[in-house]
C-alpha cells in the first residue's frame, strides 16, 4: 500500500497542520499555485514533491511542470492545475486526459472526490490562504494492488 499526499493552491502559505495532514506519505504532489520554491522546500521535509504551475504561478520556474505523469502500482496518476481545461469538472478532466486511474487538480479551491467511470478525479481543495469561505484542505490518496482511493483532510484555519 502506498499513501501519496495531495495538495494544491498554497499560493505561498504552508499551514503548519499540512506536516500532521501528510505524515507518513511516500510522495507529495502538488496541483499548482504552488507561490514559490520555499512552499516546495517545506513540502519536501515530509516525502520528495512533483509539482505543476497553476494560473498565478510565475512562468519560467524549473521545478513547475504543466502536467506530471506518475505511475505508483500499476495505477497511471495525471497531475494538472485543472485550469487549462477552462471551468475544469471531472467529466472535462476525464475527456481531455484518457487512459489514467487517477486525475488530480485543482484551481477551484472546491475539494472534491467523483469517480468518472472507472477514473478517480481528485481535488485536494486549497491549502493556502482561507478563500471562497471554504475550509482550507489536502488530500491522501492510498494506491493498493492496482486500486485508488482517496480522503479529504480539512486543515486548521
Amino acid at each position: 500500500m502506498i499513501e501519496i499526499g495531495l495538495i494544491s493552491d498554497t499560493h505561498g502559505l504552508l499551514r503548519a497542520d499540512v506536516h500532521t495532514a501528510l505524515a507518513g506519505v511516500s510522495l507529495i504532489l502538488h496541483a499548482g499555485d504552488v507561490g514559490g520554491d520555499e512552499i516546495l522546500d517545506e513540502l519536501a521535509l515530509i516525502a520528495p514533491v512533483q509539482a505543476v504551475f497553476g494560473n498565478t504561478d510565475a512562468p519560467g520556474q524549473p521545478r513547475l511542470a504543466a502536467e506530471r505523469v506518475v505511475n505508483v502500482d500499476g495505477v497511471r496518476i495525471h497531475l494538472s492545475h485543472g485550469y487549462e481545461v477552462g471551468r475544469p469538472t471531472a467529466r472535462r478532466l476525464v475527456a481531455a486526459y484518457p487512459g489514467f486511474g487517477v486525475i488530480v487538480y485543482g484551481h477551484t479551491h472546491v475539494s472534491k472526490i467523483e469517480r468518472v467511470d472507472d477514473v478517480l478525479v481528485v481535488n485536494p481543495g486549497g491549502a493556502g490562504p482561507r478563500r471562497f469561505d471554504l475550509a482550507p484542505s489536502v488530500a491522501r490518496l492510498t494506491v493498493h494492488e492496482r486500486t485508488a482511493e482517496a480522503v479529504v483532510v480539512t486543515l486548521d484555519g
